[in-house]
């Protein structure tokens, strides 16, 4: 068997009824599809801001992301994997201190037990110099990859300072969802919302519409996203769209308050707001339990 051989490969042989090895297995057909289809669940965080120093917002600012690596790593079942949605370092107009924060920032993230972490970059990382030390670092902008059934489209919304996701990653984004079924489990995750939330907060994506546009034809889309610091859930027709809450600070509801503000740091209820959450894919019924999990003491 060639060693390059890709998954679309892998799947037309088992639909031949050719047995293939995984690991020195053999495995049949059936065994094949129905790997191709359990459900497994991975770990999202988002908005870590390493670097951000703000006693009043945070006095733990230096503590928070390490205690969220110690409760992904203390789950009784480890996940799959880990995906970071943006924001892992607090901006910074210093090239040299952006790196070092990075450097800071991969190291923590460095201790998870889980053997594959994903991330993607916020506007913190990577809207001042087009990302081009988050890429020294941790690679792509935006990506494709597919686990267990699932397409997982990893999308950039920050690098371009207007807050566009642009022509030349729309084209490629069209090419890619043409090559692939309508009926597939498709999970994109970006940082920006898609959708225009709060535009004069910045949660919006200028060409988010075309995106959707884009997405529309899929039945069995999700997207899960950060950079509003909270739990939000909205749906764009039949797309489900789900923000994940920071591991640094809370911000209000979208149109809550007049001016977009991070919510003080409460000593009587400290790590209120803060968190992240277990994603549960159910791949043969293309549905996702979502649970959150704080990163500090009971909230």
């Amino acid at each position: 068997m060639r060693n390059d051989m890709n998954r679309r490969d892998l799947l037309k042989l088992a639909g031949m009824g050719v047995a293939v090895f995984v690991s020195g297995t053999a495995l049949s057909a059936g065994e094949v599809r129905r790997k191709e289809t359990e459900s497994f669940y991975f770990v999202q965080l988002s908005d870590t801001h390493w670097g951000f120093n703000g006693p009043n917002i945070n006095p733990d600012s230096q503590g928070t992301l390490k205690k969220a690596v110690a409760a992904v790593n203390a789950l009784d079942k480890q996940p799959e994997f880990v995906v970071f949605t943006g924001d892992l370092t607090q901006t910074t107009d210093d090239r040299k201190v952006r790196r070092d924060r990075m450097a800071e920032f991969r190291d923590i993230v460095s201790q998870l037990k889980v053997r594959t972490v994903r991330f993607m970059p916020g506007e913190h990382d990577a809207s001042l110099d087009r990302g081009e030390a988050y890429q020294e670092f941790f690679g792509d902008l935006h990506y494709t990859f597919d686990h267990k059934g699932i397409h997982f489209v990893v999308l950039d919304n920050v690098s371009d300072p207007t807050a566009s996701v642009g022509e030349q990653q729309l084209h490629w984004l069209q090419a890619d969802l043409k090559a692939i079924k309508n009926d597939s489990r498709i999970v994109v995750l970006t940082h920006r919302p898609l959708f225009d939330l709060a535009p004069d907060w910045d949660w919006a994506t200028r060409d988010g519409a075309a995106v959707i546009d884009a997405l529309m034809p899929h039945r069995n889309v999700t997207v899960l996203y950060g950079h509003i610091h909270q739990e939000h859930h909205h749906m764009t027709g039949h797309i489900a769209h789900h923000a994940a809450k920071s591991t640094m600070w809370a911000l209000p509801e979208p149109g809550s308050v007049p001016k977009k503000a991070q919510i003080p740091w409460n000593p009587a209820e400290p790590y209120k707001g803060l968190g992240f959450r277990n994603v549960e894919a159910e791949v043969a019924r293309a549905t996702y339990k979502i649970e959150e999990f704080p990163v500090g003491k009971a909230q």
